[in-house]
């Protein structure tokens, strides 16, 4: 199943590459619209119902997830059709649960919006990066909103569904966006969520915990790419990171602002209310120019990660023979 998973992963990612996020009848928006209608029946304000909303998803997910491997798998043997076969359905899998590519577009959208003095325009694009609320912010602002999300979400869209698709195949990637995209939705700390979301933030956390540290080791190595150095990523990750109220989402924005040379925190505004986040590396507020670096970091943090995750799949066989 190695090869076959190995395979499936490299497609899956070339795939992205060339066609991103459909614009509409996403699997992962379907997965959201049922989310929504099981919310409204199982909601209740504690976090007894918030873990049974995040264990009857995300399980429901990985229990066909793993039905569909099995099913190229069982009584098959090794043969040629079946490696294809199952490198296939990675494949999809693969191309369902990642959305670096979308980001990296509209990364370069924001940029080219912003150097063109349509502020107006790149208010109405920041929803599709973040939560922030874009009227509050000028052209800087803007722009590093864009910047702490392309870290984040380098992480979140590519890293790590890469990583635990690498470990555990189709159930790993469709499991592993199912619990994103609840966390996206029920997550947060407001009256609504804090109890309720209780449980899907911290398995969201649970999940990145080792592809965000892996997101910012390839962040901190690849920062010569944009004119940085692996010094000064690493010194921010390890001064800043622990500050941030994320212990995930931290480590990809220091390693970032590190890498970039610039200062990424501050005043944030989103539209249930302000939070002051901790400063996250050192130098000015991030500007266009620096956006568009920051796009191209992500690009190879993410061709990167998709290599090692092929390399892992490839080894996980060698592996369990040896044993």
């Amino acid at each position: 199943m190695g090869t076959a998973r190995a395979i499936g992963l490299g497609l899956g990612f070339v795939l992205d590459r060339m066609a991103g996020d459909p614009a509409r009848w996403h699997p992962v928006a379907g997965f959201g619209t049922v989310a929504g209608v099981a919310e409204k029946v199982g909601y209740r304000d504690g976090r007894a119902a918030g873990v049974v909303h995040e264990v009857v998803l995300v399980g429901g997910v990985v229990a066909m997830s793993a039905g569909v491997e099995r099913l190229f798998a069982v009584g098959r043997g090794a043969g040629t059709r079946t490696v294809v076969a199952q490198g296939l359905s990675t494949a999809l899998a693969t191309w369902i649960a990642l959305g670096g590519t979308t980001l990296a577009r509209t990364g370069s959208d924001m940029a080219h919006r912003l150097e063109s003095g349509d502020i107006a325009g790149a208010r109405r694009l920041l929803p599709s990066l973040c939560g922030r609320d874009p009227e509050a912010l000028d052209a800087d602002g803007l722009a590093r909103a864009a910047v702490e999300s392309l870290a984040e979400n380098t992480s979140d869209a590519t890293v790590a569904p890469l990583f635990w698709g690498a470990v555990a195949g189709v159930p790993g990637l469709l499991g592993y966006r199912a619990v994103n995209t609840l966390d996206a939705m029920v997550g947060y700390r407001n009256d609504r969520y804090h109890r309720f979301g209780w449980a899907a933030a911290r398995t969201d956390d649970l999940a990145n915990l080792l592809p965000a540290r892996a997101s910012g080791a390839l962040t901190a190595l690849l920062a010569p790419v944009v004119g940085g150095r692996p010094a000064a990523a690493v010194h921010a990750w390890r001064r800043d990171a622990a500050a941030h109220p994320s212990p995930n989402a931290g480590v990809a924005e220091a390693a970032m602002a590190g890498a970039l040379g610039v200062r990424l925190g501050g005043r944030t505004r989103y539209r249930h209310g302000t939070e002051i986040r901790p400063t996250l590396g050192d130098g000015p507020s991030p500007q266009v120019p620096d956006l568009r670096r920051a796009v191209r970091l992500s690009e190879a943090v993410q061709v990167t990660a998709a290599a090692s995750a092929v390399a892992l799949a490839c080894l996980r066989p060698s592996r369990r023979r040896g044993k």
